[in-house]
């Protein structure tokens, strides 16, 4: 391989592995967790703040965490990919707000995910996720209603992304 064609390869590898860690996060702001469970290979570890496990464990610990919540959008920042042949080390930072806690109320957190990601058969995944919480910050008191009326979001099938991605799939 020349080593144009490396560059070429590594910038292509570097976007699916961004590309998984994008899609995680909209799996879980939009309760899609087909597509968070996705985002791993099948044998897949995750380590959250409170959780331990193989992907399908953190689906089920996850899943009803989220679906009491009013919401949460996750912001991915810096994103570092360092390759190693079929292995990579993934780490972005991100900053994740949670609205509607019936417990705890709204609060944001600023986070890292260091991945270990493993193309196998061609497919980049995670392999085994750290969720490294490095602060939580209480918003109570500090969400404020929509200013007018416009496009809300929503985490089922009436959000504006699901319309559209409906929309485009019925043209092809």
């Amino acid at each position: 391989m020349t080593d144009t064609s490396r560059a070429l390869q590594d910038l292509l590898d570097k976007q699916e592995i961004r590309e998984v860690v994008l899609r995680y996060c909209r799996g879980i702001d939009r309760l899609d967790f087909a597509l968070v469970h996705d985002c791993y290979h099948p044998d897949g570890i995750d380590h959250h703040t409170g959780f331990d496990g193989n992907v399908d464990e953190y689906i089920a610990w996850v899943q009803p965490r989220l679906e009491v919540l009013g919401g949460t959008m996750h912001h991915v920042g810096n994103h570092l990919v360092e390759l190693f042949g079929d292995v990579a080390i993934s780490e972005a930072y991100s900053t994740n707000t949670h609205w509607g806690h019936p417990d705890r109320g709204d609060f944001t957190s600023g986070a890292r995910f260091v991945d270990l990601m493993e193309r196998r058969q061609g497919r980049w995944a995670i392999a085994e996720r750290w969720a490294v919480r490095e602060w939580t910050r209480s918003d109570a008191g500090r969400m404020t209603s929509p200013e007018a009326v416009g496009p809300r979001g929503s985490r089922d099938e009436s959000d504006v992304l699901a319309h559209l991605r409906s929309r485009i799939a019925n043209r092809h």
